[in-house]
């Protein structure tokens, strides 16, 4: 089988592999498995090398069709991406007319370009990930309503199954909610570190980007919150991005240099031991899909307080297994500190929480995966 992937996540070049970020990396990975031939149609920069936090695909056979970044975020960009756009709809079309499956990656300028050239291929086996947020009354772009709505039809796309997170009422027969995984059943070890106790610091972390999105910051305010109340806490941050200068400032102004620690884009043993001895995590993103952070950071037992964006309260089966919040920074510090003095619910939270996510392994994940590519296989 001829798999084709078209998505917007930049890609490195080193040593004759294709590098690109790491959980979007190791998830196509399990993909490829059931494939003879990977062709991806994606941005791709050989000036810069791999950061750490990527990993190579693993195939012999990936066919590369690199396209131009491109954005809509300035009249310059879009005189950019109008002279660009009719080389980049036509190596699309010509990668789809040489594949088996189309497998899309959205929401994105590509994920968009995909969507509308699909729709000329109405007899081959279509794919497409949805990786943000499906929930169609929440505030999102105009092209991530347009991209919903042509890979949701029947008609505009045919033979197309679209993953999405969460479960929502009132769609498509063409949806099938989905997940990620990130652990392996062999992951699955006791939890140990996880009872609160006064006389011990308690470590709270950030994992992801530290864009704006996400607030990064709040964490950091939480933090010293919590000191201010006289309790022995640390936060860790994993993650690079333009938000990293204002926590440093942040940092430096509170004298936090002993309780706040920024580690960069570490290798992902690091995080997993980082969840495995952190007690919550404080994520407050404005916008997300699936989070994988929160659902890594369950599986640890690290107990996630964050927004109530996306399918995140039916992740946490609406606090059940962990703190939904607005953001405000009072409020998560109140929230955090009611558990730390209530450590037997924190426990509780803690063990549902990892129970939960413990039901998304790679495995079953890869199962889900094969059903995909091959729907006949089930038949049988």
């Amino acid at each position: 089988m001829r798999f084709l992937v078209v998505g917007h996540v930049v890609h490195k070049y080193q040593n004759g592999s294709y590098y690109a970020y790491g959980p979007y990396v190791r998830e196509m990975n399990l993909w490829f498995k059931y494939v003879d031939k990977v062709i991806i149609v994606a941005p791709l920069n050989k000036e810069i090398d791999p950061d750490p936090i990527d990993l190579p695909y693993k195939h012999d056979q990936v066919v590369f069709f690199p396209v131009p970044e491109f954005s809509t975020q300035s009249v310059k960009n879009i005189l950019s991406t109008l002279f660009h756009l009719p080389g980049i709809f036509w190596t699309v079309i010509t990668a789809m007319r040489s594949a088996d499956h189309i497998h899309l990656r959205c929401p994105g300028n590509m994920g968009l370009i995909g969507a509308l050239a699909q729709f000329f291929f109405r007899n081959k086996n279509k794919t497409a990930k949805y990786a943000g947020n499906w929930d169609r009354s929440s505030d999102q772009p105009f092209s991530y309503r347009l991209q919903q709505k042509i890979i949701s039809s029947p008609f505009l796309a045919p033979k197309m199954r679209v993953l999405v997170y969460g479960e929502w009422p009132n769609e498509t027969e063409n949806i099938v909610p989905f997940f990620t995984a990130t652990y392996s059943e062999r992951d699955i070890v006791p939890l140990s570190n996880k009872e609160i106790n006064l006389k011990k610091e308690i470590n709270l972390i950030y994992v992801g980007g530290l864009y704006d999105g996400k607030q990064p910051l709040i964490s950091a305010k939480v933090l010293l919150q919590l000191i201010k109340k006289g309790y022995s806490v640390k936060l860790d941050y994993f993650g690079e991005g333009p938000e990293r200068k204002s926590i440093e400032d942040f940092r430096d102004g509170n004298s936090l240099e002993n309780s706040l620690f920024l580690h960069g884009n570490v290798k992902a043993d690091q995080v997993k031991k980082a969840f495995q001895e952190a007690h919550f995590l404080i994520f407050i993103s404005k916008s997300e899909g699936w989070p994988k952070v929160v659902a890594e950071s369950m599986f640890w037992g690290c107990l996630p307080v964050t927004t109530p964006v996306s399918c995140v309260p039916q992740m946490l089966d609406f606090e059940n297994r962990g703190e939904l919040v607005k953001g405000h920074v009072d409020e998560i510090a109140e929230r955090v500190e009611h558990l730390i003095l209530a450590p037997d619910l924190y426990l509780q939270k803690s063990q549902k929480a990892a129970a939960w996510s413990r039901s998304y392994t790679l495995e079953r994940f890869e199962s889900e995966i094969r059903s995909l590519i091959y729907p006949e296989s089930l038949a049988g």
